[in-house]
């Protein structure tokens, strides 16, 4: 199979360049990485930036297409009889494409493929977190109950067309051939709320190798992410108060990101001499703060499909400090790869910081040894191969494996 050259379209909405998302870049890599192998990708995507530049009609119009979009099926009909692909990989089709692309698919009788990056086959917010806390309202009963919490984007009007996807659309679990997990986390919750085992197999993000790696023990501590409630800020800003109260701070935090609380961490950071927020930075920015990290924090609030920051800190041979839960618990290895806290504990995370930066010799350790658990699972010639396996097995009609693709 590795031989032979595939015909893929690959299917994404893009989300919107104000709030950079993860997804977004692990579908660019892995586009890429599937045309260097020599194969045949073809995108049909979509930007929701577009949005800004439609007609008050068609703005209007974009919550009920999200549901079932008619266009979009028309549009992919043709292409998929043009290019007679040999599997389609589904993304993200919120708002501007919809589950229309599955009927689309089924008519060409083309096998579709998706990873689920998040947990919006179960969660209206795709996130399982509301409140400041982790919510299961929708997996344990019905996701009606996100309209009166106003879940998606903190609007019930905003939400509606999310929860009435998530019940006329039954076309994923009966169209789609397989699905790609990012994490046996993920897959393990996603079969508690009801998502068929057969379907579900974990293929794991793959993240590039710069080349680059630390050298010495680290300048500084390094959050980089989303500037959010659900990401940890409050927690993480709780536990260094009390770190630089103790006078136990002893390299500085940078905070790089984007986000609703950005406001709240600028303003934080100007009362602190040890902490900078750097917002939104480049690629090569990124890659810069994570070479020169004594360790980058991770404090995750909600609960995690992968940890992409953990996994691009491995690349550097850079120890993580992450919440002791979900996907997190799945990439950090405690006292390894990095140092787990207890969730939701500001003391635990402080001793978990102190203890990663004041003893230079087990942090050079874990350094290496997150550097090694990189080389083993998260190469991107490793994430091919899972891929093409995943492949492989929907175009012949292998059964799903149980872990792993």
């Amino acid at each position: 199979m590795s031989e032979r050259r595939l015909r893929i379209i690959i299917v994404h909405n893009r989300y919107r360049s104000e709030m950079p998302s993860g997804e977004d870049r692990v579908v660019d890599q892995e586009t890429a990485l599937l045309a260097n192998a020599g194969h045949r990708v073809t995108l049909f995507e979509r930007r929701s930036d577009d949005i800004s530049e439609m007609s008050l009609s068609a703005k209007l119009a974009v919550p009920v297409r999200s549901v079932w979009n008619g266009h979009v099926r028309g549009e992919l009909t043709p292409l998929l009889r043009q290019e007679q692909p040999d599997i389609v990989h589904i993304h993200n089709t919120f708002p501007l494409l919809s589950p229309s692309v599955l009927a689309a698919c089924a008519e060409a009788h083309v096998p579709a493929v998706a990873t689920l990056h998040n947990y919006s086959q179960v969660c209206p917010s795709g996130s399982l977190f509301r409140n400041g806390r982790t919510c299961t309202d929708c997996v344990e009963s019905s996701p009606l109950a996100s309209i009166h919490h106003g879940c998606y984007r903190n609007s019930r009007a905003a939400t509606i067309p999310r929860v009435l996807s998530m019940l006329v659309n039954h076309h994923w679990q009966s169209s789609v051939a397989r699905f790609f997990c990012v994490s046996d986390a993920q897959r393990q919750i996603l079969i508690q709320a009801g998502m068929p085992a057969s379907l579900l197999v974990v293929k794991h993000n793959f993240v590039p190798d710069t080349g680059i790696r630390r050298a010495g023990p680290g300048e500084h501590l390094l959050f980089l992410g989303r500037i959010s409630e659900e990401k940890g800020l409050p927690i993480l800003m709780a536990a260094w108060d009390h770190l630089t109260a103790k006078n136990s701070a002893t390299l500085p935090l940078l905070l790089a990101g984007t986000g609703p609380m950005e406001d709240v961490a600028s303003q934080w950071a100007a009362g602190h001499d040890n902490v900078r927020y750097l917002g939104l930075c480049a690629k090569e920015q990124c890659e810069a703060l994570l070479v020169r990290a004594a360790a980058v924090v991770v404090p995750s609030a909600s609960v995690e499909t992968f940890g992409l920051t953990v996994v691009e800190a491995m690349v550097a041979g850079v120890p993580a400090v992450a919440a002791d839960h979900s996907s997190l618990a799945e990439l950090v290895q405690d006292g390894v790869t990095g140092i787990l806290y207890r969730p939701g504990e500001v003391i635990s995370l402080a001793a978990a910081i102190e203890r990663i930066v004041s003893n230079p010799k087990l942090n050079s350790a874990m350094g290496d040894a997150a550097r090694r658990r990189y080389e083993l699972a998260y190469t991107p010639d490793i994430g091919l191969n899972a891929l093409l396996a995943g492949y492989h097995d929907v175009i012949t009609g292998a059964t799903a494996p149980t872990h792993g693709a």
